[in-house]
């Protein structure tokens, strides 16, 4: 089978052995959860609870009236002991509700009787609630679509984090013909995709279905690496037969997964500097995120938990957890063995885009899709650069990553904005090749927050 790729990238090693061929399990039910009030992107949200509250699974706690936003919901039931700025895994402190849990898990009950949630039919759920008949979906009108999707707090769970809802309403006048569904996960160590793809691919079809309908896409695509054959085996089986949905089989290589990525691979677009999918006709959503979108629109259940590889050398037990979001990262490494030897960094997310961090009482967010621990290793030092070029090489938006954190560190960011900096998407494959070991994503970063502070000003 033909493989399909971009140009640029790099070839990190994947490190999935230790998680790949490990099922989902659930993860325990948390004593106490830190739901912060934004894991989307967007504006945040103001809490609709006070300190003292009592709270059920499900309930709505926080909310935004801006459109580019999502609510956030109780993940388990209890007591709202704090509401107070709290460490946040994306860096700086933000507000967030501490909910203390009473030990009876109970979800929100409807007016009707009890909770309106129903677990999927047929499958097995680790909440304690009477099986009901799935909603049809086809009855549903595209904009009772977009709005159970917003109420159930739906965001990309492939890190993006940005609101599906919004995803689903592009702008009057881009016309979409063609949806891709993310099955790459180039990222390496994390398995979380991987996993559903192989346990869930019927579930992951029908939510991808809902998506395509909710805008009257014809074509689909749903794109894997080449190194994931199981996951391609199990959601080509569900694909066959269907005449709008084909399977494109991926090179694996980093950043494949990348929106832009795809759509170069898979469709030979090519989205304009400074434009978005939409520009050139294409929506892309993660397999995490049809999941959940057929959670939210077909059982009517809110985006309470995902799935998490907690990995690295610096666990006992690497797992793939589906965990209540706002689970602190320390009660999941425990949960893996605890530490092994000597602690190291804890990076949440994989360790080409992810976020070292400072504490292991971070929760897990929306957009967490892993917990990398690593142990103590020094690494190089940082040399000047030898203008060997690889960065360039491997960029897959033709950047010069060299020239822009040059003057990013001369504090000269309209040269850097000029060499396309507000264009990277931060995806580490210059860094990860570079010889002199030059934190060339971190002076990138840099430049663009500076030309953001200077835009807004």
């Amino acid at each position: 089978m033909k493989t399909l790729t971009f140009p640029g990238g790099v070839h990190p090693s994947s490190s999935k052995e230790a998680t790949r061929d490990k099922r989902i399990e659930e993860a325990k039910i948390p004593e106490r959860v830190i739901i912060p009030l934004i894991q989307h992107t967007g504006a945040p949200c103001e809490a609709l609870v006070s300190k003292g509250d009592r709270v059920r699974v499900g309930q709505k706690i926080g909310e935004a009236k801006a459109f580019v936003s999502a609510p956030v919901h109780a993940t388990i039931s209890g007591e709202v002991t704090e509401i107070k700025p709290l460490p946040y895994p994306l860096g700086l402190d933000t507000t967030s509700l501490v909910i203390q849990s009473d030990g009876k898990d109970e979800w929100l009950e409807g007016q009707d009787g009890p909770s309106p949630y129903r677990p999927l039919a047929n499958t097995a759920s680790p909440y304690p609630l009477p099986p009901r008949e799935r909603i049809d979906w086809k009855t549903l009108s595209p904009e009772e679509i977009r709005e159970t999707i917003r109420e159930a707090g739906l965001v990309g769970l492939g890190g993006a984090a940005f609101p599906t809802h919004v995803k689903l309403s592009p702008p009057k006048g881009k016309k979409i013909d063609a949806y891709i569904l993310n099955g790459a996960e180039c990222e390496p160590y994390l398995t979380c995709d991987y996993r559903l793809m192989v346990e869930r691919p019927r579930e992951i079809l029908e939510g991808f279905r809902i998506l395509m309908a909710t805008l009257g896409v014809k074509n689909g695509y749903i794109g894997i690496e080449d190194n994931k054959w199981e996951a391609i085996s199990a959601m080509g089986r569900e694909v066959k037969g269907e005449p709008n949905i084909q399977m494109k089989v991926l090179k694996t290589k980093y950043p494949q997964g990348g929106e832009k990525q795809l759509i170069k691979a898979i469709l030979r677009r090519e989205v304009p500097s400074g434009g978005l999918p939409f520009d050139v006709g294409v929506l892309v959503s993660n397999v995490g995120t049809a999941f959940s979108c057929l959670e939210a629109v077909v059982s009517g259940k809110p985006l309470v938990e995902r799935v998490v590889t907690v990995t690295g050398p610096g666990v006992k037990e690497p797992k793939n957890l589906r965990v209540r979001i706002g689970t602190p990262i320390s009660d999941l490494i425990e949960e893996c063995g605890g530490f092994n030897g000597q602690q190291g960094k804890i990076i949440i997310g994989g360790p080409m885009m992810g976020l070292a961090q400072f504490t292991a009482e971070v929760p897990v967010i929306k957009g967490t899709s892993g917990i990398l621990v690593l142990t103590d290793a020094l690494g190089d030092e940082e040399i000047t650069c030898i203008r060997c070029g690889k960065c360039i090489q491997s960029c897959p938006l033709y950047l010069m990553p060299n020239m822009i954190s040059l003057y990013a560190k001369r504090g000269r960011f309209d040269e850097a904005k000029g060499y396309g900096a507000l264009d990277c998407i931060e995806c580490g494959a210059c860094a990860y090749g570079c010889p002199a070991r030059i934190p060339l994503v971190q002076w990138i970063k840099y430049a663009k927050s500076e030309l953001t502070k200077k835009k807004s000003q």
